[in-house]
């Protein structure tokens, strides 16, 4: 029996996040500049929204660039805006064939014009498409995306749109620019970094996290499909304890 097919397709996880690391290692370690383990780590993703599309996950967000990564040297961001932009237009294709709509999260605002605009286009192009959601998180920071948040809360406090005393968590949620998506339940890392690296830290707040020393360029489905096994292996208390979730099943009569 295959790996795929010892997963239970009835418990799954519904939103599945990525944080790519180790392109620029698996590069060195072949005796090749960082841009090379870039431009390989692209046929990974390929591969992972191929396999996640085919078990029927419904979201899938991918750690793509952080804030903090453009402190990097000048020649790899440039090099990897001119990946993003080459790899968006060529995949729009594919995505539209396996029915795939693209979403960004991040500060747009920061990327090169014409990233900006390539990426407009294939948000516009995918927008109809009802499968898998996959969803790039692009000059992203959990910090940027809280910060940025609370500001827009003070305003409407300001303005009179929103009243102080009512705030909760619920009312934070819809100003983060992830307000339309569910939370991940499982959050992936590649590289054996044990990091969430500023990544969705609001909503990782009880996702199960998976850490894997294999670098993303080498990263495929069969790996992947050990990072849901793996999960569906956990039990998810949520606070609670075993006792109380075994009370919570529903007995057949």
């Amino acid at each position: 029996m295959t790996l795929k097919d010892q997963i239970d397709i009835h418990r799954l996880p519904r939103h599945i996040a990525i944080i790519m690391d180790g392109n620029g290692r698996w590069a060195q370690e072949k005796g090749q500049d960082r841009l090379y383990g870039h431009f390989h780590g692209v046929e990974s993703v390929r591969n992972i929204v191929e396999g996640c599309a085919e078990l029927g996950i419904e979201y899938l967000t991918l750690y793509a660039f952080s804030t903090e990564n453009w402190d990097r040297p000048a020649n790899e961001v440039t090099g990897l805006m001119e990946l993003l932009v080459e790899t968006i237009r060529n995949e729009v294709p594919t995505l539209n064939k396996n029915n795939i709509r693209l979403h960004v999260i991040g500060d747009m605002s920061m990327l090169p014009e014409y990233a900006q605009k390539a990426l407009e286009e294939a948000l516009s192009l995918t927008s109809h498409n009802t499968g898998l959601n996959l969803v790039m998180a692009l000059s992203y920071s959990s910090r940027w995306e809280l910060v940025n948040a609370v500001k827009k809360i003070a305003e409407d406090v300001q303005a009179g749109k929103v009243d102080a005393a009512s705030i909760n968590q619920d009312t934070l949620q819809k100003y983060l620019v992830t307000s339309e998506l569910p939370d991940p339940e499982l959050m992936i890392r590649t590289s054996g970094e044990y990091r969430i690296s500023n990544f969705l830290l609001y909503q990782l707040a009880y996702a199960e996290l998976y850490f894997t020393s294999t670098r993303w360029p080498d990263f495929r489905k069969e790996h992947l499909y050990e990072a849901i096994l793996d999960f569906q292996k956990r039990e998810r208390r949520f606070g609670k304890t075993s006792d109380q979730l075994q009370d919570e099943i529903p007995v057949n009569v």
